[in-house]
């Protein structure tokens, strides 16, 4: 069942699944965004190990 369904029925227990999903993907997408842009930032200024 997904939300858009007319049968799903918004009880505490999907509240707090949907929540804690919500939460964990914001927090693993905020912290692939900062790797990545960090990343585009030190190698656009040559901050990259040289060999």
């Amino acid at each position: 069942m997904f939300p858009f369904s007319f049968e799903w029925i918004w009880d505490v227990g999907h509240m707090v699944f949907m929540g804690g999903l919500w939460y964990a993907l914001a927090i693993l997408g905020l912290g692939m965004t900062y790797c990545i842009l960090k990343s585009v930032i030190d190698t656009m200024q040559g901050k990259g190990v040289h060999h």
